[in-house]
């Protein structure tokens, strides 16, 4: 099994990137933060998935080990193939996915290109719950910043609670939560989208 790759960018296409490693030069579909990583004629370096079928085998990239975690979550779902799973993390980033599937945002999942309403609702309702908060926080390399200081009890707004509990679904505590949504708003965030966003990316 192919698990790693570093080598030189040989080159770079809209769905496909070339290593070339001691002279052997490996073709590998990407997700979107791979590509991001990726410099033609420099050295980069992928964690791979390799599918084996009947006519070949192919390679998939991704950016760190817990970013090839979700994409082994979206192929677990009935009827997502490797290259559904991989046009998903090019269209949504780590963070993104995760407030998809948290919020069960079916008509945005949906507008993943190749995807169906059908098949963007039944990855939203095997995978709810299921990603959990330590891979969303690494699986681009951010975290959800919270301070170290409790969080004093008080009433807050629908947009925040609605915040609130969307990060206690991907399985944050609630003073984590009530904490990164604060930070987000001190940030600047507005719409309940914005607030979980900046929260997921740290509040910054």
């Amino acid at each position: 099994m192919i698990a790693y790759i570093r080598g030189r960018v040989l080159s770079i296409t809209a769905e496909t990137a070339i290593l070339d490693v001691n002279g052997v030069g490996y073709e590998l579909y990407c997700s979107g933060g791979a590509f991001s990583r990726l410099v033609q004629g420099e050295v980069g370096e992928l964690y791979t998935y390799l599918q084996i079928k009947e006519d070949g085998a192919t390679l998939f990239g991704f950016v760190s080990p817990k970013e090839k975690e979700l994409f082994l979550k979206l192929i677990s779902v009935s009827g997502v193939g490797p290259k559904m799973g991989i046009a998903v993390l090019s269209s949504l980033s780590a963070e993104d996915l995760a407030y998809v599937i948290a919020t069960a945002d079916v008509k945005r999942l949906s507008a993943v290109k190749g995807l169906g309403k059908k098949t963007a609702e039944k990855i939203v309702l095997e995978l709810h719950g299921k990603i959990s908060a330590a891979e969303v926080m690494t699986a681009s390399g951010d975290g959800l910043s919270v301070p170290s200081a409790p969080i004093s009890p008080e009433k807050l707004s629908a947009v925040d609670e609605e915040a609130v509990e969307a990060l206690i679904g991907l399985g944050f505590k609630r003073s984590e939560s009530v904490a990164a949504v604060k930070k987000a708003k001190e940030a600047g965030a507005r719409t309940v989208e914005e607030t979980i966003m900046k929260a997921l990316q740290g509040g910054v």
